[in-house]
Parts: C-alpha cells; structure tokens; sequence
C-alpha cells in the first residue's frame, strides 16, 4: 500500500474514533486532493492519540482546546462539534463557560455573539437531552 493511502486510511480512522466519522466538509478534499487529506490525517492522527496510546493530553483536553480555537476564529460549526465531543468525554458546563470566558477575553464579545453564545446553548442542549 502506498503512503498516501495509508495516510488517507489513518485520517479516516482517526474521524472515525474520536468524532464518529469523517465530517462531510473534508469529503470533497478526500476525492479532489486526497494528498492534502493524507497530510492532515496523518497530523491529525498523530494528534488524536489519547493517552493511553502515547499522548500528552486526554482527549477531552483537545477538543476542548479545538473548540476554543475555533471560537476565536469564528468557525462555530468547528466549535460546536469539538466542544460537544468533548462534553461527551466528560465536560462539564462550567468548564466550557470559563474556557468561552478565555476566548471574550481575548477575543472581545464579539467573538462571543458570533460563535461563543451558539457553542454554550449547543451544549447545554446535549447535557439537557442526556438528563
């Protein structure tokens, strides 16, 4: 098998075990530059190693950090896809208000209107359907 598709095969795994699957706005760079996809995949995959498989943080930690990132940018469906695999994990509420509390610090209220205030409500919405 060559590199590429090994690469590609391990960004799919990698979707696959921490988000359920590839997300569909990487599918037309898996078929228009499945290269580009491998590179990121491999990166991603090496990334999303939880710590029992040699990384650093918990995954709860780097979603919850892709989250965040993403808030700051104004990429709310980014934001609010980590940050509700990370209330998976085992977020919790407060955690994510004082991490979108960094964010309108840094960012200003506004990146809370745009993207922040969606991400909180988005959670509170999972938390509220778990019971």
């Amino acid at each position: 098998m060559d590199i590429t598709r090994a690469a590609l095969e391990a960004g799919i795994a990698s979707f696959e075990a921490t988000h359920g699957g590839v997300p569909d706005s990487f599918q037309p760079l898996i078929r228009h530059a499945p290269g580009a996809f491998a590179g990121y995949g491999l990166m991603r995959a090496s990334l999303m190693r939880g710590q029992e498989d040699g990384g650093a943080l918990d995954l709860k930690t780097k979603e919850l950090i892709f989250a965040l990132l993403d808030v700051l940018v104004g990429q709310t469906r980014g934001a609010k896809a980590h940050a509700a695999n990370a209330i998976r994990l085992g977020l919790t509420l407060p955690e994510l208000a004082e991490g979108l509390v960094q964010c309108l610090m840094v960012g200003g209220i506004t990146v809370w209107n745009l993207t922040g205030r969606e991400v909180m409500e988005h959670c509170e919405a999972i938390v509220a359907e778990r019971g």
